[in-house]
């Protein structure tokens, strides 16, 4: 196996699709894991989240990249191994973590590192890699309705078929269930909307796109909690007339795979799903889609984009997936956490669900919580629960700082621990990132820029330029070059992506930076070199190469000077011109 697709390969591939050779190669350059040049017999992906960095992740790639003579981004001489970074691969509570062609590795420290250079220059083949190394927890350290029992497989589907699809519809409405994936939509309404579409066909469609950076409770409930998350999708199935519906599971997370098919084959086997199911009583099967490394595929029209096999771009709206979805037909796209909680209402009822949270926001919430705390994991929480007491809970209590919605929401500061975890005051998809007093959090808003400027589709004008604007801006502030009108102009491009861009991402991808200026603003100022506007690079600095070859120092082949009035006069004395740093080539 090559491990990057070539030219001919394409080629061939949209002449057996019946596609034009540029449909291919959008789909193949859109997808970070999809390689369209050699990349080495080893592909080694240090994960880049700011919880990863924290951990020594780039001094561990650094130490990889001595033991094995290449250079970060880059292909091996010999094309053996190749070594570069990648946007957060979920597994934030154990890091720091890292990609070996595809499969993760966690808690990976220097003795690793140089184990793993070893068995990269003595060709190992991977399968024979030790498989302690490629061993994947699932730490749940708070359990709460959700989390505490594990009901038997296919409980929930039968309680929801004693009852009417409209019946099971209404007590999902009546539950206030609202999508724990971030944006937090009325469940029911969305289901209602998609049953009172005009359609015989429907899908239902579970995100498992779990891309946003400090996330990782859908791998753990994925792990622990796979047979609720098909029992809820079973259930909404049953409500929309659904036969057909699709997992569509994140690249990151690719060792889930197997097991998960394997799970979906035994409930088969059992009468649990498929054709004739429970009894010939509902007729709907699961299917796994593997995505290819996407952020923005978390955003449910990209992800059905990417499911028919197109780049994940989102569509415009309306209209909307419920009308028109997969295949143009209606569609529900509900969250892995959104399932597992079907699946509970239709086993203990709507008023269980109402019974924990506010009356807002019913039920718990389940937290990925990683960073300066002595315990990060997943904790179960009910909605109302403060931003102060999760801290409590997993030992990050001296926290200076915290992200409620990984890189795409608010910072909040230590005054304002105190507000809740709820749509109606913090509301999150499940990242929660805390940051100590000893954090220059001026590396988080970096390592966010970057992240966005990496995984902005392109789509937009306002996200494609914005996000590099930002990047390009902190870069500079890093390197001492920065100014008040450099800061000026973040908040100019704040204001642009919140109203002018096409879809949540450019939305979102200024808020963590712009609440971190406002609430942090010494981590900015610091840096600032200058209170007039300061060039994004030494001109002066680049000109080196040129007064090395021509034999000038003198004052005039310097900038800022008169640069007539030195011309013809012989070298000061020790003055003769010294060579650049580094000699042309």
């Amino acid at each position: 196996m090559r491990g990057w697709l070539p030219p001919e390969d394409l080629a061939s591939l949209a002449q057996g699709l019946g596609l034009t050779l540029a449909q291919v190669q959008s789909t193949a350059s859109f997808y970070s894991f999809f390689y369209t040049r050699p990349v080495g017999e080893y592909r080694i992906l240090f994960s880049d989240n700011i919880t990863d960095r924290m951990l020594g992740s780039e001094a561990l790639m650094q130490r990889l990249c001595e033991a094995l003579w290449v250079e970060p981004g880059h292909v091996s001489e010999d094309g053996l191994v190749s070594v570069d970074r990648t946007s957060c691969t979920g597994l934030c509570e154990q890091g720091p973590a890292l990609l070996v062609n595809g499969w993760p590795m966690g808690r990976v420290d220097a003795a690793r590192i140089d184990a793993i250079a070893q068995a990269v220059r003595t060709r190992l083949p991977l399968d024979q890699w030790p498989r302690a190394w490629f061993e994947i927890e699932s730490p749940i350290h708070r359990r709460d309705w959700l989390l505490s029992t594990t009901p038997p497989a296919g409980a929930a589907v039968e309680a929801a078929l004693a009852r009417s699809p409209e019946a099971q519809l209404q007590a999902v409405r009546d539950s206030g269930l609202r999508g724990r994936g971030g944006a937090g939509f009325a469940t029911g309404q969305k289901w209602q909307a998609c049953r009172a579409a005009e359609s015989t066909t429907r899908y239902v469609v579970c995100n498992a796109d779990e891309g946003e950076p400090g996330t990782f409770k859908d791998r753990v409930l994925l792990s622990t909690h796979f047979d609720d998350v098909i029992d809820g999708m079973c259930v909404a199935a049953w409500v929309l007339g659904a036969r057909q519906g699709f997992l569509y599971l994140r690249a990151e997370y690719r060792h889930l795979l197997a097991p998960l098919q394997d799970r979906l084959a035994e409930r088969r086997a059992q009468g649990l799903l498929g054709a004739g199911a429970f009894g010939g009583r509902l007729d709907f099967d699961v299917d796994i889609h593997l995505g290819a490394g996407a952020y923005i595929c978390g955003e449910e029209s990209a992800l059905i984009e990417s499911l028919e096999g197109k780049p994940g771009k989102p569509r415009i709206r309306p209209p909307f997936p419920v009308t028109h979805g997969y295949r143009g037909q209606p569609t529900v796209v509900n969250n892995v956490e959104t399932f597992a909680w079907v699946a509970r209402i239709a086993l203990d009822g709507a008023e269980a669900c109402r019974a924990r949270g506010t009356p807002q926001s019913a039920g718990t919430k389940v937290l990925s919580i990683s960073g300066d705390v002595s315990r990060p994991g997943v904790y179960e929480i009910p909605f109302g629960m403060t931003v102060r007491e999760v801290l409590a809970l997993c030992g990050g209590e001296g926290a200076a700082a915290v992200t409620t919605a990984g890189a795409a929401g608010p910072c909040l500061a230590a005054h304002e621990f105190d507000r809740q975890i709820a749509f109606e005051d913090v509301p999150t998809g499940g990242s929660i990132m805390v940051f100590g007093p000893e954090r220059d959090l001026f590396d988080l808003a970096r390592n966010v820029a970057h992240f966005f400027a990496h995984e902005s589709c392109g789509f937009c004008t306002p996200c494609r330029v914005g996000t590099a604007v930002n990047a390009r801006l902190l870069d500079k502030l890093d390197r001492h070059h920065g100014s008040p009108y450099d800061l000026q102009e973040m908040g100019r491009m704040h204001r642009l992506m919140q109203g002018a861009s096409h879809c949540g991402l450019g939305n979102t991808a200024s808020l963590l930076l712009h609440d971190l200026q406002v609430k942090f603003p010494e981590a900015f100022t610091r840096r600032l070199h200058s209170t007039d506007y300061e060039p994004a690079f030494d001109l002066d600095a680049a000109l080196s190469q040129a007064r090395w070859m021509t034999g000038r120092d003198d004052p005039g082949a310097h900038l800022g000077d008169n640069l007539s009035a030195h011309l013809g006069q012989p070298w000061p004395t020790g003055a003769a011109p010294s060579a650049p740093e580094s000699e042309p080539t």
